[in-house]
């Protein structure tokens, strides 16, 4: 969904032009004014708010505390309500309208604070003042460039900390006494919420992997799983994604591991050619649409990815085999799917529930009852239910 084309402004009486970039699939912005230093925060919140974007010129940290003010003014709650009265009117709601509500602000804010535009040289370089050194984290995202391009400030703060997660990793718990440390791409979901890995870890094998030490992982992110899989002992991996970059994180991730002999990555549609004893998915968790590319590893439109899973699970596994599928109940508490339709694609698939391991989330915004989606989020249950093909009779 990146968006890529050219964005024009005039500047110094004359009208120019340079390649536009937005991760969030936003069109070249029509309404541009030049500001620098001398531009106030009331003035630039009142301008993003019409639809007219702000070409930065002058110092890179006044622009940076120039986009901090515009947060606070965007999260700053209306004067007309109370807290009461919030309250009051999130108890009324149902969770649907909550959730579509709660999309639809993050929408708006993403678009006010997208506002701030800068422009990157062909070597990722930046021409303002205090401008920090930010051509390695543009390269690992944008590639290579023959030409200048231009991308809102707010992106390039999330390049920048992505650079930081990749440069540093995050640390997973494998066993008791044994930690590995994953490195996360830009726009590749980091394995920061360790339930589901926990689940994973705690999992008896099935048993006919004794016989056939083989797996699949469908949808593999940055490898995470494949490796918590090889390092359990499984000797044969299969790994399968669609996204460029999580291909690229995954093989690098088990490259640094030393683990290509056991993972072998594809890029392909849901599953790889042939059978294996297990199969594992940690599909998007909400069915809903994107609104950009980096959402794709937490929404999943008609649940397409979660039904494509289920329904060629089956023809797959191994006699005695098992799918493993890592799945958080969110979407049941916030009206987007039910237990029931759940059930029913499982086994309208063929297939049957073995048992089922659940663990309650310990992330951060789970306990945070300022989130618009606390409560849903204060029931949450993550599961990994183990399936297998139906009895022949």
């Amino acid at each position: 969904m990146a968006q890529l084309s050219i964005l024009q402004w005039e500047e110094g009486g004359q009208t120019h032009s340079a390649s536009w970039h937005s991760e969030n699939g936003i069109a070249p912005h029509k309404k541009i004014q030049i500001v620098d230093d001398t531009m106030t925060a009331d003035v630039a919140y009142r301008l993003a708010c019409e639809g007219t974007a702000m070409f930065y010129r002058g110092d890179f940290q006044n622009a940076r505390q120039l986009l901090q003010a515009l947060v606070r003014r965007v999260d700053k709650p209306s004067k007309k309500s109370t807290r009461a009265d919030r309250v009051a009117k999130e108890k009324t709601k149902i969770p649907l309208d909550t959730f579509n509500l709660h999309r639809l602000a993050q929408s708006q804010r993403a678009r006010i604070l997208g506002m701030i535009l800068i422009q990157v040289n062909p070597d990722h370089s930046i021409s303002l003042r205090r401008a920090p050194d930010v051509a390695q984290a543009c390269s690992e995202v944008y590639g290579s460039k023959n030409d200048s391009y231009v991308i809102s400030l707010r992106e390039l703060l999330g390049v920048i900390s992505a650079h930081e997660w990749r440069k540093n990793g995050v640390q997973v718990l494998i066993r008791d006494d044994e930690e590995v440390r994953i490195h996360p791409h830009y726009g590749v979901f980091s394995p920061v919420r360790g339930e589901y890995i926990e689940l994973i870890l705690k999992t008896p094998l099935p048993e006919v992997i004794q016989k056939s030490s083989t797996a699949f992982d469908i949808g593999v992110g940055t490898g995470v799983l494949s490796v918590v899989l090889a390092l359990r002992g499984v000797q044969k991996i299969v790994s399968t994604d669609l996204d460029d970059r999580a291909i690229t994180c995954a093989q690098e991730n088990i490259d640094r591991l030393g683990l290509q002999s056991q993972i072998e990555v594809l890029k392909t549609h849901l599953f790889p050619p042939g059978k294996a004893a297990l199969i594992i998915c940690n599909p998007p968790w909400l069915p809903a649409r994107p609104s950009s590319s980096l959402e794709y590893s937490v929404y999943d439109p008609e649940s397409q990815m979660l039904k494509g899973f289920l329904l060629h699970l089956k023809n797959h596994l191994l006699d005695g085999g098992e799918g493993w599928l890592i799945l958080s109940d969110l979407a049941e508490h916030l009206g987007l799917r039910t237990r029931d339709e759940l059930l029913q694609w499982i086994e309208q698939a063929g297939l049957r529930v073995l048992g089922r391991i659940d663990t309650k989330p310990t992330h951060n915004k789970a306990f945070d009852k300022a989130d618009a989606l606390h409560v849903a989020r204060s029931k949450e249950i993550t599961s990994l239910w183990r399936l297998a093909a139906q009895a022949k009779i």
